[in-house]
């Protein structure tokens, strides 16, 4: 009996913990439940004293403000004012930039799943959807990405004037301006098509339209801008770069070095107050061809000709490549890739003070315009190149495994293969569930800081990961370049989505979850703000209230981590049914462990997590996983859950835990007090390792799936590019890939003819198909058949080859 009432007490307490009940609440009923169990029960009298005094000294300091402001708030105060961080005005700007979205529910341990749901499948208008069977479907057939990368180093002309004609350019221009004002999701879509023909043609084609001039008018332009500049960009009149990246300046751009000086000068024979520029950037795409230029920079007014303070901070202008001291022309090569690439600088460009984009009103707030912008570019275009390079392997990686042959078997029975492709097989279901949630959420309107950052670090490596198992699987055939090879420049092209747009190593140790404990997180961007402001009455009241908010906030995480691990998660709530089920329970219950830990760690080191990036990129990999394993319950959920996809949704989330446990259990081996961390590992995992890999039998099931065609191959690698041209590398492949099937049959007949003696053994193949047709084993259409196939097959199989010189490579 008096286990019993233990048990009861401990739960009561843990329940109203769990729960988070207000304190009024929690005090009542706790000292009701002690009261009850001191009249009634049988528990030691030291005991029962020990729990009042425990009950007693919560209860004070949980509801005597008086006392707890003085002994506890100011104390806090004067300690954690030492130990938090700082926030920089540009660290602050980059906080403020975008929105949260989803990413904030997972991180806070609570996701609801049904409001996740509930939001609207992202779908393409039919203009949309016209214009990427059509005009892209048009522009894949005029490129052929060999000419393009060995012999030209450019588009052609005529690709270049499609591109201007069709307003491809235009495509996130609002229609008012002539722009086509598509959604991110066609934007998307459409890049995605053109990378799964050519990532070169992708490149020029979607930096228009990411960040960039058009993109930073369209939401921060003056009325004047918008009108003169827009409808020229959509036309192609105007080719735009922009320009960030410099010498000293590159995933830290905020240590911009070029300069703008606020002073007087002459500008088309008049004297005017103006900015005199010089700057000096690299990488950036389309500027050896561009026509109009936008640059960041610094800007100062030494002589406060602004009547604002001398350093104005990061600016951002609009300038025509003509202007004199300008300086483009010269062009990187990057990786061999023949997109536009290359250096501009400017010395004493002298220009007018409107030229600033937002005109003289934005002067200084151009960090927090790029940080805006970038969280919408990183959500579009480098999430569907890297889609493009799951699409492109699942079905031409898959067909050729199916196709070729070692050891008298196709390479895709092997298991070795098989967990190879079951690799990609899987992350192209994740890359395009990401794809579409994350394009979705900016066609909601929102601006997804931390999940673009999510998305584009998550699916640039899962890119590279699905492109290496690829060239694994075709070995030979995939490092012998030429028009036959269709991986080669894919693989040359992947670490430039690793690298633009903020380097995968500085998102990840930095930026997902730097960005995300602080915007994310209900209660530490308040109180870090109150630390830094002066000391006053009403500082140490709102203090007070977070503090007493937050101290209830981990108290319920810790109760409900306990209570999901000692039950496996299996009581949690799922808002669906099925085999599904369990992966929101789990989801939910991982969400719950980075919540309790984010906030552990944040207590303990303080400011100084800014420099342990390990640690930061640890909680920053389960913050991915979940959101990635989010994505593929929406993407299957908005399909209306079919029958076809169950394994692959059980392969990405059982792959997403494992992942997470990985990263949880390096975070706790790691945890700034080794003690802390072994007691938090019992908490969260109480029976030890909770997840694994897939399964081999996982495995093979979903690698089925892409050995075959059905429906679901195609509406899983829907919008990537197949050419009419037999000759086309992956146009052959799926030819074979179409009648192997059939063929397989007939082979079947042929090889039991052979190990049985009917066939000869050592003849050519031709005169083992003439034996068989004499011998009755095969008809003549059956012989026909399978000399055609094989024929097909041996030219799936066969590589480029060129002149001793390799002369011919360019002729």
């Amino acid at each position: 009996m008096a286990l019993l009432q233990v048990i009861i007490l401990l739960a009561v307490v843990l329940g109203l913990a769990f729960v988070q009940v207000p304190v009024i609440l929690w005090t009542i009923v706790v000292a009701a439940t002690l009261l009850v169990i001191s009249i009634f029960g049988h528990l030691n009298i030291f005991f029962l004293v020990c729990c009042w005094l425990l009950f007693a000294a919560a209860a004070i300091f949980a509801n005597h403000k008086t006392l707890r402001r003085r002994y506890f708030t100011r104390r806090i105060i004067e300690v954690m004012s030492q130990r938090m961080p700082t926030i920089s005005n540009t660290e602050r700007e980059a906080i403020e930039a975008g929105n949260v979205w989803w990413e904030k529910d997972l991180f806070r341990g609570r996701p609801e799943w049904k409001k996740l749901l509930a939001i609207p499948k992202p779908k393409l208008s039919s203009e949309e959807q016209h214009f990427i069977d059509n005009e892209v479907n048009t522009l894949c057939s005029m490129v052929d990405d060999w000419q393009i990368i060995n012999q030209d180093r450019d588009l052609p002309e005529n690709v270049w004037n499609y591109l201007k004609q069709q307003r491809f350019f235009g495509m996130a221009i609002p229609k008012e301006y002539g722009g086509r004002g598509f959604s991110a999701l066609g934007h998307s879509t459409a890049i995605l098509k053109i990378a799964t023909r050519s990532v070169s043609a992708a490149v020029n084609t979607m930096v228009p339209n990411s960040l960039g001039p058009g993109e930073l008018l369209v939401h921060y332009g003056t009325k004047e801008q918008k009108e003169y500049y827009l409808p020229r960009l959509a036309k192609g009149e105007e080719i735009p770069c922009f320009a960030l990246t410099g010498p000293e300046a590159g995933s830290d751009a905020g240590s911009i070095t070029d300069t703008g000086i606020v002073c007087r000068g002459n500008y088309q024979g008049e004297e005017i107050i103006g900015i005199r520029l010089n700057w000096d950037k690299r990488y950036i795409t389309l500027a050896p061809v561009a026509t109009v230029l936008g640059v960041a920079f610094r800007l100062y007014d030494p002589e406060k000709l602004l009547n604002k303070k001398t350093d104005l901070g990061i600016t951002l202008c609009l300038i025509p490549t003509s202007e004199a001291g300008v300086e483009i022309g010269n062009r990187h090569l990057p990786l061999h890739l023949a997109f536009m690439n290359g250096p501009t600088r400017g010395k004493d460009v002298f220009v007018p003070l409107d030229w600033i984009i937002g005109g003289v009103e934005m002067a200084g707030q151009g960090w927090r315009m790029l940080m805006e912008c970038l969280s919408i570019g990183r959500s579009i275009s480098l999430p569907a190149l890297s889609t493009a390079c799951g699409k492109l392997t699942y079905r031409a990686t898959g067909a050729y495994a199916r196709l070729r042959r070692q050891f008298n078997t196709s390479i895709a029975n092997f298991e070795g293969v098989e967990e190879a492709l079951g690799d990609i097989a899987g992350s192209t279901y994740l890359l395009e569930a990401c794809r579409m949630m994350t394009a979705g959420a900016v066609d909601l309107q929102i601006k997804p800081a931390i999940a673009s950052a999510i998305a584009k670090y998550n699916m640039t490596e899962l890119g590279r990961k699905v492109v290496d198992h690829a060239m694994d699987i075709h070995g030979g055939h995939g490092i012998q370049v030429g028009p036959r090879n269709f991986l080669a420049h894919a693989y040359i092209a992947i670490p430039v989505c690793i690298t633009v747009e903020g380097a995968n190593i500085l998102t990840r140790n930095l930026i997902i979850f730097g960005q995300g404990a602080i915007r994310c997180h209900p209660y530490i961007l308040q109180e870090v703000e109150l630390f830094a402001a002066p000391d006053s009455t009403e500082k140490t009241k709102k203090l007070d209230g977070l503090l007493l908010s937050h101290i209830g906030y981990i108290i319920s995480n810790f109760a409900r981590n306990l209570c999901y691990g000692l039950t496996g998660g299996k009581l949690i709530h799922s808002p669906i049914s099925g085999p599904i089920a369990r992966c929101y329970r789990q989801l939910t219950r991982m969400s719950a462990a980075l919540a309790l830990l984010s906030d552990m760690v944040m207590l303990i080191l303080g400011g100084n997590l800014k420099r342990k990036e390990r640690i930061s990129a640890r909680l920053g990999d389960m913050l991915s996983q979940l959101y990635l394993a989010s994505a593929v319950l929406k993407y299957y959920q908005d399909h209306d859950q079919p029958a076809d996809d169950v394994e692959y949704v059980k392969w990405c989330v059982d792959k997403c835990l494992a992942n997470i446990q990985v990263a949880c259990d390096e975070l706790l081996h790691n945890f700034p007090i080794p003690a802390l961390g072994k007691l938090f590992r019992w908490i969260i995992f109480p029976f030890g390792t909770a997840y694994k890999r897939p399964t081999d039998a996982l495995y093979h099931k979903i690698v089925r799936t892409m050995l075959e065609p059905s429906s679901f191959r195609e509406r899983l690698t829907k919008y990537i590019y197949l050419s009419p041209d037999s000759n086309d590398a992956v146009q052959r492949i799926e030819t074979a890939f179409q009648k192997a099937p059939q063929a397989e049959l007939i082979w079947k007949k042929f090889q039991i003819a052979l190990r049985n003696g009917t066939l000869p053994k050592v003849a050519s193949f031709e005169d083992q198909v003439r034996s068989a047709l004499k011998a009755d084993v095969l008809t003549d259409d059956e012989a026909v058949a399978l000399t055609e196939f094989d024929a097909l097959r041996r030219e799936v199989i066969k590589v480029d080859e060129f002149s001793f010189d390799l002369n011919s490579i360019v002729s």
